[in-house]
This record gives C-alpha cells, structure tokens and sequence, in this order.
C-alpha cells in the first residue's frame, strides 16, 4: 500500500541515549511518547519515500533476489515504528539506506514487507555556515542556526534521515524540547552513556553555543526549530549534512 505521509511522530519510553549532546551518561533523558498525527497531502517535485515496516522484522538482501544479509527488527529500540529512506524503487524490490554502521550503508528490501509513504521535505546542514534549512520541494520553509560537533567529535557529513522522534521528560535539560533521532553515527565515538554512537538533531538548554562546534557530534537547533519540525516534518524525512 502507498500512502502520503507529512508527520509521524515514536513513541519512546527507553532512555535516550543518542551520541553525546549533553555531555555525559548522567545527562542521559528519560523520554516520553510524542504525540502522533498525519495528514494526507499530494507529495509535490522531488520528493522521497519512506518504507515503514508492516512485521516485527525485516530481511535486508545484498542485491535483487540475493543472499540475505541481516534481520532488523521493529520497533527499534525506542520503540518506533522501522523506517527506511527509500533510494530506488524497482516495484518488487526496494534499495534502501540504512540506519546502520558504516554511515550511507545500502541493502535491499522487498517491497511487500513494508508501507510507502511520500514527504516532499527534506533537511539540509551546512556545517560551514552553522546553519539548517528546511525544504518542502524546491521552496524554503523554515532555515535556522545550528552547533555542530566539536574538532574531535565532528559531525560527520552525508545522507542521513529521521529514524524516531522523543520527548524527553525534562524539556529543560541537554536535549531540549524534543530530539529527533538520526540513521547516523558517529565516525569517532563508538559508544557513549551506554548508546551505539547514533547522531541525532535536538534542542537545547544552552541556546549560547548555537552558532558554534560544542557537540559530541550531534546537531542542536533552538527549542522553537525543533518544536516546528517535530510537528511538521515525518520520521523517513531526508537529512543531508553538508561539508
């Protein structure tokens, strides 16, 4: 089935420990359900699909009618919902981008196990400037500034998208309002207050750093950015960091 998608928003009750925002284990948020809603509208130029998973697994193949490669299983492990960002679509057999190490990993899916959905938005990061725009097809609609990651925990340039939105319990602490997480990781930290390293993009309590590299890797946007894009912008959206 093929449906359009402009928002869908995880639920979360896990401990949000994404790549190093906040700078410790201990900064580490409890986060709770974000609220979820959808609205049906025609995907317009250049937009992307997104495969959600219908089971509780999915086998990902090396090629079209080839060797399975791994199972990933659904929910993840902050209990959303699977996705995908779709790279091409062949009908039967879908190739896929994957939210797994090394960034920018590949694997095909066969398009039975899984929903379509259509977001014409996409996210772009220019790490140079420090700044974040939003695009619905070729029209801006929302651009802010952003912080990156410091010289040792860079963030890594490329093709990411959205895998889960939270909430976390303490909107005033390292993670902001909310956190959108990243198909991501990071290039240096390969673990971090007890998570894989995943990269994220989220608010902050310390608006001062915006501008500047004060991450461990992730991006941090104002609470007001993160607040627009948690209720405009759907898990699968693409996220291109550039530079």
């Amino acid at each position: 089935m093929r449906t359009n998608l402009l928002r869908t928003a995880a639920a979360a009750t896990l401990a949000f420990l994404l790549t190093g925002c906040g700078g410790g284990a201990g900064s580490a948020a409890r986060s709770q359900s974000a609220s979820s809603a959808a609205r049906s509208e025609p995907a317009g130029s250049g937009s992307s699909k997104i495969a959600s998973v219908k089971g509780s697994r999915i086998t990902v193949y090396g090629g079209k009618e080839g060797t399975a490669q791994r199972t990933i299983t659904s929910p993840n492990d902050y209990g959303a919902v699977r996705v995908f960002l779709v790279e091409r679509d062949e009908g039967e057999w879908l190739q896929v981008l994957l939210p797994i190490r090394p960034n920018g990993s590949k694997g095909w899916i066969k398009a039975a196990d899984v929903t379509l959905a259509e977001t014409a938005y996409r996210v772009e990061i220019d790490r140079g400037a420090f700044r974040f725009t939003v695009y619905d097809g070729d029209r801006v609609v929302r651009t802010g500034k952003v912080a990156t990651g410091e010289a040792g925990t860079p963030t890594p340039p490329g093709r990411y998208f959205f895998t889960e939105l939270v909430r976390p319990v303490d909107q005033g602490g390292a993670y902001g309002a909310y956190a959108f997480g990243l198909s991501g990781f990071s290039p240096v930290l390969k673990s971090f207050a007890g998570g894989p390293g995943q990269l994220a993009i989220h608010g902050t309590n310390k608006p001062s750093a915006i501008g500047t590299r004060a991450s461990h890797g992730c991006v941090r946007i104002s609470n007001d950015d993160i607040t627009w894009m948690a209720k405009n912008l759907a898990i699968g959206t693409p996220v291109v960091v550039l530079g």
